[in-house]
């Protein structure tokens, strides 16, 4: 184990609820690919990984799930979706204006859309950092990303 080594290797989204769309499941192969490329991701009092991360749903809670690179429990948190349901029901709300934009609508109509859906997304992003403060340690495009992972599993929920 490299001490210091705070990053993601690897991110597995839990596939017991099943696949979703093309659409969801390009995003989430996208996320994954960008979090593990780049990626700030601190477990509070762990000496370092690199780490793995599982991402669940079990009974309306987000399950995060470390453990170190060689397979080591490192914790698990549970956090409620609780604060996050408006933001991803309105997230999911604007993501199919945004994909109805694309087909339909002019090249500015579609920019004020992505706007307001980047907005979206910067919020649920924030309240993710928020919930993981004092937990773990992560950076904002982790948090974006992670957020993304977020959305495809409860989409698929």
């Amino acid at each position: 184990m490299a001490n210091g080594d705070f990053r993601l290797c690897d991110v597995v989204l839990d596939d017991s609820i099943g696949r979703a769309t093309p659409d969801v499941e390009h995003e989430r192969a996208v996320a994954i690919f960008d979090l593990i490329e780049e990626n700030r991701f601190e477990p509070i009092g762990h000496a370092g990984g690199p780490y793995r991360l599982n991402i669940a749903l079990v009974d309306h809670k987000l399950v995060l799930t470390i453990r170190t690179e060689e397979g080591g429990a490192v914790s698990t948190h549970i956090l409620s979706l609780t604060p996050f349901r408006r933001i991803i029901k309105d997230y999911f709300m604007i993501c199919e204006s945004y994909y109805e934009a694309i087909r339909t609508s002019t090249p500015s109509q579609i920019e004020a859309i992505d706007m307001g859906r980047r907005g979206i997304h910067n919020e649920g992003s924030e309240t993710l950092q928020d919930r993981l403060k004092g937990k773990i340690g992560i950076d904002f495009d982790t948090a974006r990303r992670l957020f993304t992972l977020v959305c495809v599993l409860y989409w698929r929920g």
